[in-house]
């Protein structure tokens, strides 16, 4: 097999694997980094020129994994695409919010590249996507090789997939992001026991010990608890979400919480995408028996939503709970005004719930001490830090020790790690470096030609 990691700053961004098997050539996943506008944003695609794709591969529907998907189609239109059932139900929607996203940042910012592609686009590309159901085997065939690809439930988030393939006698299993524990949205990943000659694993939370003592539900009890606290001494409650996954797991919690009357009583507001989702994810669970989660849910919890209008710097003064994206607060969100405003009264609390990349504005406000001055840069507001902000280990991601893990057990004769920043992948080549001392460990460098 040969590998090229095509995220073009390697770490988490626009992933992206170009993987040759024979005569076959496949790209798995083809995203767009949160952090980086423009061309600069996608992946890499010049070590593709001149090479024909007989296959896409897309393991789930987050934007860093789908985001420049119609560009890769566009330079490569016989390719079809496959994914998992779930993530064909969803993955539309998501591009076409990606376009409402960069149509705005191109009157906002005047990026001149955006939009990188169109409503018209998609819905034109939409006749390529292929549905797979998990354990469902596709065939694809070159001119001498052939490959077997079969989806498996990857947890994480509705419809991602790990995906395992065989060439000739080889078995090679790919994670994609993947979390083991259940949620009350989506069950734990359920990946094939055994033997793999090559492992491509994520590594998302390697730099990341989880405590003994935070489990998920004693975290899902602890958020719950923090909320009331926080209402009941008059203040306001941020969860900083991802639209797709995040929001819906978060408002299963909630309403747990107030069906057993463990919550108390406020307004909840949730924003845009997020609850655009929740009937994709009622009809997902309807159809399928991979997520649990009904748009009453929704209705039950009474979720208003957002203001239009949000004054940067100013506290709303609600005394409610905002479940509003984006996760990682990245700036011109609901997210990010909302915490402008609310940062500087100790009344408040922002609570994060997954992962948030350090150089983002969440990433940063994690690592600030009370008192500090926050700058909020994108909306012109400095704020001194009094409100309490807190992680709740409640990621989509597996811990770092379960994928070491997964991958021994695989007895895999080589690892290759991605999807991690630079510290997570360190720690994750070095335990299987020292618990596989015959496997070949790789940490491909962007843009280079690898044999694994």
């Amino acid at each position: 097999m040969k590998l090229i990691d095509l995220n073009r700053d390697g770490g988490i961004g626009a992933n992206s694997l170009f993987v040759q098997l024979g005569d076959l050539n496949l790209m798995i996943d083809c995203g767009l980094h949160p952090k980086k506008t423009g061309r600069r944003a996608t992946p890499d695609f010049s070590p593709l020129r001149g090479r024909n794709l007989d296959l896409i591969v897309i393991t789930h529907c987050h934007l860093d994994h789908i985001g420049s998907l119609p560009i890769a189609m566009r330079e490569h239109p016989e390719a079809p695409v496959v994914m998992t059932t779930s993530s064909k139900m969803i993955i539309e929607r998501m591009l076409h919010n990606s376009v409402n996203v960069m149509m705005r940042q191109k009157e906002e910012d005047q990026i001149a590249d955006y939009p990188l592609f169109s409503h018209e686009e998609i819905d034109r590309c939409a006749k390529r996507l292929i549905g797979l159901n998990f354990g469902q085997a596709k065939h694809i065939r070159g001119a001498r090789d052939e490959i077997e690809i079969v989806f498996h439930p990857a947890g994480h988030v509705a419809g991602a997939a790990g995906l395992e393939i065989h060439h000739k006698h080889r078995a090679i299993f790919f994670t994609g992001d993947v979390l083991f524990a259940d949620q009350r949205t989506v069950p734990g990943a359920k990946f094939p026991a055994g033997h793999f000659d090559t492992l491509v694993t994520e590594t998302t939370r390697g730099d990341t010990e989880r405590p003994a003592d935070k489990s998920r539900g004693a975290e899902m009890a602890r958020l719950v608890d923090g909320i009331n606290e926080t209402i009941q001494k008059g203040g306001s409650f941020l969860i900083p979400v991802f639209a797709l996954g995040r929001m819906q797991e978060i408002l299963s919690i909630l309403h747990d919480a107030r069906r057993f009357r463990r919550l108390v009583d406020c307004p909840i507001y949730g924003s845009g995408l997020g609850l655009d989702l929740v009937d994709y994810f009622d009809e997902i669970s309807r159809k399928t028996k991979h997520v649990n989660f009904q748009r009453s849910i929704v209705k039950d919890l009474h979720v208003r939503p957002l203001p239009r209008k949000l004054h940067p710097g100013e506290d709303p003064g609600q005394n409610a709970l905002y479940v509003v994206s984006s996760g990682m607060m990245v700036e011109k969100t609901p997210s990010y005004t909302l915490a402008s405003g609310l940062v500087g009264h100790a009344r408040n609390t922002i609570g994060f719930v997954g992962y948030c990349d350090p150089d983002t504005p969440g990433g940063k406000l994690l690592k600030a001490k009370p008192g500090d001055s926050f700058l909020f840069e994108a909306v012109h507001v400095r704020a001194k830090l009094k409100a309490r902000v807190d992680r709740f280990e409640l990621s989509g991601h597996a811990d770092r020790e379960e994928l070491v893990a997964f991958a021994m057990q695989t007895q895999a004769r080589s690892i290759v790690v991605t999807h991690g920043d630079p510290p997570a992948r360190a720690w994750v080549a070095r335990q299987l470096a020292a618990n596989m001392p015959k496997a070949k460990i790789l940490d491909p460098i962007p843009l280079q030609l690898y044999q694994v």
